[in-house]
Order: C-alpha cells, then structure tokens, then sequence
C-alpha cells in the first residue's frame, strides 16, 4: 500500500524540454515541469505540444509531476494508408 495518495490533474503540454521533460499548464492554471512514465517509455508513447495529458503529482512538492496518460485528440481525422498502385503481371 502506498504511503500517501497521488494527485492526478489534466492538463496541456506547452513545451518539450531535454531528457523526456515538459512544460505542462495545468487546468488549473498552474504551470509544472512533468516528466515522462516508465510505462509510457518502454510503450514508446511519443508526447507532443498540444497533447491533452494527465499527471500524477506528489501531495509534498506540487512543482513536479510524472505525465502517465496521452489523450487522443478527437479533432484528428483517422490515418489511411496510401494505395499502393496496383502490380500487373504480365
């Protein structure tokens, strides 16, 4: 069990920094420095500006957090794949 709560907000990511951070604005309106989850790391999940996160945060330092989930955006259409043009064997 653990030894105190996580917190968990959503919010925007405004910037990428180096070494797997970002600049996040919280809904709040508050502005953290998050970085990315182990999980989320070894799943390849890649975080971009503009991305709708959610992030865990520590009740004792509310300067950090930990992002652990990518929204998916709604207003992006679904990729398709490009037809390949067609073999003919002669």
């Amino acid at each position: 069990m653990a030894k105190e709560e996580l917190m968990q907000f959503d919010g925007l990511v405004t910037e990428i920094l180096p070494d797997a951070r970002f600049r996040v604005r919280l809904d709040a309106g508050q502005e953290i420095v998050a970085y990315t989850a182990g999980k989320m790391k070894r799943n390849r999940i890649k975080t971009l500006a503009g991305d709708r996160v959610t992030i865990e945060m520590s009740p004792y330092d509310l300067e950090k957090g930990r992002l652990v989930f990518r929204h998916k955006d709604e207003r992006a259409a679904p990729r398709r794949q490009q037809a390949r043009p067609q073999f003919r064997r002669r």
